[in-house]
């Protein structure tokens, strides 16, 4: 497992009967999570929700689809949180929403790490001039990671408008301003077959697709069908000494060596090298387990 374990603004305290109860900072959240199949355990024995200290706010699923909040206590709409990621402190904004979400993706930190090491080493062995591209980068802290670690530009791409601010804001949050990061609100497939014909070329490629989706002009996207394609195009954008392409999916429907498959027949086929894949997760404090959270693939051209 891909363990997010160097946290300290961040922990599931509990995890169980398909919820996690967590904390953000000084604020603590109850919200839905399939992944947790087991019942609630406190103080070492089975338990209910009820024992466990009430949380700020708990987030409760409408039959009709979606949900809402429900505020326990007093908290703020937003707020910040820290992350040292090898050495370098990260800051993001925090603001539950009403898709249950709150803007951050703890669990990706392992892969922000993995790839904030090979890029500073590259820079520390005399490359100057390394360029990321994150792709469906939600509120960017894998951006953040890349700059922070010495990139020389990162290109940063999502279809959502309301993304791209917020991917501006942790990105001053996190003092990066001086760091070379162009945002581009674009579908990512069409992005990529524009700096194919441009001749463009990137040393590290991130992506997490969605597992369902439609592009500005409704082009369809299902992960399972149209992944490889995507995949294989992208590469096409690597250098020709390139550092990594890391892969995330919360598609139940794939597992992570499929995933890993992928990158194998179009970044190992050209360049060889080696795949990891496995799942991420999140230690949970309170239980001595950990909570599996999507997986990651991790190819790298040397083994």
């Amino acid at each position: 497992m891909f363990l997010a374990d160097n946290w300290k603004d961040f922990e599931v305290l509990y995890a169980g009967q398909q919820e996690k109860y967590e904390r953000w900072g000084d604020v603590y959240l109850r919200r839905p999570d399939p992944q947790a199949v087991w019942p609630v355990f406190a103080d070492g024995k089975e338990a209910t929700w009820d024992d466990v200290p009430s949380p700020n706010a708990i987030y409760n699923r409408s039959n009709t689809g979606g949900g809402s909040w429900q505020k326990i206590k007093s908290m703020p709409s937003n707020w910040k949180i820290g992350y040292n990621s090898l050495g370098k402190e990260l800051k993001f904004i925090i603001e539950p929403t009403s898709f249950k979400h709150t803007g951050l993706f703890p669990e990706q930190a392992s892969n922000w790490d993995f790839s904030g090491k090979l890029i500073s080493d590259a820079v520390k062995a005399g490359r100057d001039d390394i360029k990321v591209l994150n792709l469906f980068a939600y509120t960017g802290a894998a951006t953040c990671a890349a700059a922070c670690h010495g990139a020389a530009e990162v290109v940063h791409v999502d279809s959502s408008k309301g993304m791209i601010a917020r991917a501006k804001e942790n990105i001053a949050a996190s003092g990066l301003e001086s760091s070379y990061v162009r945002f581009i609100n674009e579908d990512c497939r069409k992005f990529v077959e524009r700096e194919i014909r441009r001749g463009r070329k990137y040393d590290g490629i991130i992506m997490d697709p969605p597992k369902y989706g439609r592009g500005p002009t409704g082009e369809l996207w299902e992960i399972e069908k149209s992944l490889y394609e995507f995949v294989s195009r992208t590469a096409l954008l690597l250098s020709d000494n390139p550092l990594f392409v890391i892969i995330s999916s919360y598609a139940t429907e794939l597992g992570a060596n499929a995933v890993g498959n992928v990158l194998d027949l179009t970044c190992g086929t050209r360049f060889g090298g080696m795949t990891v894949s496995d799942e991420l997760g999140l230690p949970i404090s309170h239980m001595d387990i950990n909570l599996p959270c999507g997986q990651a693939s991790r190819w790298t051209p040397r083994a």
